[in-house]
């Protein structure tokens, strides 16, 4: 998509990630919609420069989602649950961004990035007893659903434990054990696989590195499940 400027939406837009990646995005002159819960975040995120559209994709349909992406040429699903309780981390790290996978692509918007963990997969290795378990379910069967979508171009980034260092614009994009990477370098990356069609139809774990974001993303092979490691 390179150097053509797009409107992206942003679900979970209030995100530290998300706000990062908004900034990122509209210095270079894309047009950003920002999907929040809560109306009193709507001044936050339109000082990040986005625009602000209140849409709790936890309990709208498809449909629903479908009509805020109409206009927009691709979708970040950002958001998450943030653990505690597990019935509604299936709802949002599962079940919204399934939702969202499908409303993209109804709505034409099919340019679809889904931030996941690095580990993420069937074979995550997380125990049954353990807190981080939901998760690790949901997050397996959200990648593996856009992975199956057809006619939408996916990458999914799943980056190792989030730090908020200030950004390098490196990355390692090889690694095959998680270690951990900013945010700030999170949202970068995300920025550039947006602007590079290349990265359709990877899966892009990455820690802290020495590569320029934009070459490690291009060059990087796709990866299924590169361990079983979570945040």
């Amino acid at each position: 998509m390179n150097p053509t400027n797009i409107r992206v939406a942003v679900v979970g837009g209030h995100g530290k990630i998300a706000m990062l990646q908004t900034r990122l995005l509209t210095e270079r002159g894309d047009e950003v919609t920002a999907l929040i819960r809560n109306p009193e975040h709507e001044a936050e995120v339109r000082s990040a420069g986005a625009t602000a559209q209140v849409a709790d994709v936890e309990s709208m349909t498809t449909e629903e989602i479908t009509q805020v992406f109409a206009g927009h040429q691709a979708v970040v699903f950002a958001a998450g649950a943030g653990g505690g309780d597990p019935d509604r981390t299936y709802a949002v790290d599962r079940d919204a961004a399934i939702a969202c996978a499908d409303a993209a692509r109804s709505s034409g918007a099919s340019r679809f990035v889904l931030l996941s963990y690095f580990g993420a997969g069937p074979d995550h290795g997380v125990p049954s007893d353990s807190g981080f378990f939901p998760y690790a379910e949901a997050k397996a069967a959200a990648d593996e659903y856009v992975r199956g979508s057809p006619g939408l171009s996916w990458t999914i980034l799943g980056p190792s434990a989030l730090t908020d260092e200030e950004g390098t614009g490196t990355i390692d994009a090889r690694a095959d054990k998680a270690d951990q990477v900013s945010r700030a370098d999170v949202a970068a990356t995300i920025v550039a696989v947006l602007h590079d069609d290349s990265t359709a139809g990877k899966t892009i774990c990455f820690n802290d590195g020495d590569t320029a974001i934009p070459e490690a993303v291009a060059t990087a092979s796709t990866q299924s499940s590169p361990g079983s490691t979570g945040r």
